[in-house]
């Protein structure tokens, strides 16, 4: 008999981006996306692939986005935080009343 696995192992997870994370949400840095100056500015901030980085809230629009890292605060846009490809370390997203 024909059976399928369809545990979450098997397949493949999407790539994450730091636009995307939950408020309180930890994850680490995979790459960063593009070879232009805003790529490379972001990995001077320290935004380098394995740094832990924790999203601690946003503006009150919902943009800029605000991350901790490295012992500091960095405040980006979400065009700039979607260059930052994650893997997610901890799976709890709580509400963020600033997303709406």
């Amino acid at each position: 008999m024909f059976t399928r696995d369809l545990s979450l192992k098997s397949r493949p997870m999407p790539p994450m981006y730091l636009s995307e994370l939950c408020r309180n949400t930890a994850a680490n840095v995979v790459a960063v996306q593009g070879a232009d100056g805003v790529s490379l500015r972001l990995l001077e901030m320290g935004l380098v692939p394995g740094t832990q980085v924790t999203r601690v809230g946003s503006g009150p629009l919902g943009d800029p986005l605000e991350f901790e890292l490295l012992g500091f605060s960095l405040s980006l846009r979400k065009a700039e935080a979607r260059r930052v490809e994650l893997q997610v370390m901890q799976e709890v997203c709580e509400k963020d009343v600033s997303q709406r």
